[in-house]
């Protein structure tokens, strides 16, 4: 039971929600704001004149300097606003300006005068105003709007659609709350904007009736009888007994709120003015959003020539205007055409350019040798299970990789490789380094002998000294032999050779306990 009484609140929840929603897109919102430089009272004006407005009107609005019309034309279609109203100020006086969005018309009028909310709540005695009130829109009162001229019907009409409609038949009497009254004075041509907040008491009975209806109880301490306080209403003051009459007394159609107004019974209504006030004059009425052709001015009267040859000056307008803007959509087109031709040129030179480069980089395939062997798409196999498992793999791993590597070796002479100066000349490309020996020479492979370092190789790996000279190593200038073979004599007596040897040869240097000179060790037999 609890499930499908949830589930039905929810959807009479959601249904509630939808109508409310169709309802408040359907009745007309406003957004009333400034533009240019305003004073504080006319600031004030604004905020007051947003609050008669409520609830749809656009009570927070921001407005900058930056901004134009244009911006709050763009804002109020997706919002739903319907009318505008600007205010603006002159050295000599206060405007404001009634549109219809978005095509129109704008009302110029002329403010008069003027009164904020607080100057009109601190002239009276009492004052009647709540949040309440604003929940709901007020009541719009239009009065001597049926005048003849086409100007009055158009303020009517205008004033009208900035409200929303009431069905008489379905309207709650108790979502009533507050009226606005404008009245037309033909004699001056000048329009009264008053606001005020409603109130309905019963009638036709004593004021001691009515205290005891009301809230507050009065004080009885000095009765004998409650009779007295019916029949005498005494210490009541005549300031709480207003004066009603046909004027504002009425029969109820249906039960409003507050004790004793009942369906079928004789009510008065009574109005306290909570503010503000304007007095507003109609200067003219222009079409669109300010800058269309002048529908009537009070003023300026023009004649029928006049009024042609405006409307003659303003299509030559339009006909120019209509003529750039198809130039610039032609000069925008013929750029575009321009551009897509450029740009298929320059794909068509790269195209074709790419087509040389390829014909440029074929080269005829010779074709298999009989000596080689037919390429494997797998020549990576052992690089991968390198980087996969991160060890070397077994010789019998792969197979024929290994065959193919070792058919891909070149059959020909090897190329004698050129040597760092400073190294010696191998023939035996698998010899090991030699072993370090003493100054004298090194043993050769066989180890049948020892080679002394004149003997074709020059021996390297000796020791080093500490100042970077090899041990029985000879001075730049000293060498044996030079590159091609002959003996160099550095001497002065070129006639003389040069003898690296015997007690009377220069050594290069001399080491303690170590004398020049090497003797020629036996070889093994």
């Amino acid at each position: 039971m609890s499930k499908s009484k949830t589930k039905n609140q929810k959807k009479s929840r959601a249904t509630a929600n939808h109508v409310a929603e169709e309802i408040f897109s359907a009745v007309p919102h406003s957004f009333v704001f400034h533009r240019g430089l305003i004073g504080k009272n006319v600031g004030q004006l604004i905020l007051d004149v947003r609050r008669v407005m409520e609830p749809f009107t656009a009570e927070s609005l921001k407005v900058r300097r930056r901004n134009v019309l244009k911006d709050f034309v763009a804002v109020a279609g997706p919002l739903g606003v319907t009318h505008f109203m600007m205010f603006s100020k002159t050295p000599t006086c206060v405007n404001m300006r009634l549109a219809r969005l978005p095509k129109g018309p704008t009302l110029h009028f002329k403010v008069l005068k003027y009164s904020l909310v607080k100057d009109v709540v601190s002239s009276l005695k009492k004052h009647r105003m709540h949040e309440q009130q604003f929940t709901h829109h007020p009541l719009l009162i239009l009065n001597n709007f049926g005048s003849d001229g086409m100007h009055i019907k158009l303020m009517a009409t205008m004033f009208q659609n900035m409200f929303p409609s009431i069905n008489v038949h379905r309207i709650s009497l108790n979502n009533i709350k507050r009226c606005v009254l404008l009245s037309y004075n033909p004699e001056t041509e000048e329009i009264e904007f008053r606001h005020y907040s409603m109130k309905v008491v019963p009638v036709g009975m004593s004021r001691g009736v009515k205290k005891l209806m009301q809230e507050r109880f009065p004080n009885m301490s000095k009765f004998e009888d409650i009779s007295e306080l019916m029949i005498k209403g005494a210490n009541l003051s005549e300031s709480e007994a207003e004066q009603d009459g046909d004027h504002n007394i009425t029969e109820l159609p249906q039960v409003y709120s507050g004790r004793g107004n009942m369906a079928s019974q004789q009510s008065a209504v009574r109005l306290t003015e909570i503010g503000p006030r304007m007095t507003l004059q109609l200067t003219k009425i222009q079409e669109g959003m300010g800058d269309g052709n002048v529908l009537y001015h009070t003023m300026i009267s023009k004649t029928e020539e006049e009024i042609q040859e405006i409307l003659d000056r303003k299509q030559a307008q339009l006909q120019e205007k209509l003529g750039r803007r198809k130039k610039q959509e032609q000069n925008i087109a013929d750029k575009q055409a321009k551009r897509d031709a450029n740009k298929k040129k320059s794909l068509e030179g790269i195209k074709r350019k790419q087509a040389e480069a390829e014909e440029d980089s074929e080269v005829e395939d010779p074709g298999m040798q009989d000596n080689e062997v037919a390429v494997v798409e797998s020549d990576d196999e052992v690089e991968y299970y390198r980087q996969a498992v991160g060890q070397e793999p077994d010789e019998d791993m792969f197979p024929a990789t290994k065959r193919r590597h070792g058919s891909e070796r070149p059959h020909g002479p090897a190329k004698k490789r050129k040597m760092s100066p400073g190294k010696p000349f191998r023939k035996d490309k698998d010899a090991k380094s030699p072993k370090r020996n003493s100054p004298g020479g090194h043993r050769d492979k066989t180890g049948k002998g020892w080679k002394k370092p004149g003997d074709g190789e020059r021996p390297y790996g000796r020791k080093m000294k500490p100042g970077g000279k090899p041990f029985g190593g000879k001075k730049p200038g000293e060498r044996g032999e030079n590159k091609f073979g002959g003996k160099k004599t550095f001497d002065k007596n070129k006639d003389k050779s040069f003898k690296s040897k015997g007690s009377k040869g220069k050594p290069a240097f001399r080491k303690k306990g170590v004398k020049h000179g090497s003797k020629q060790r036996k070889g093994k037999g």
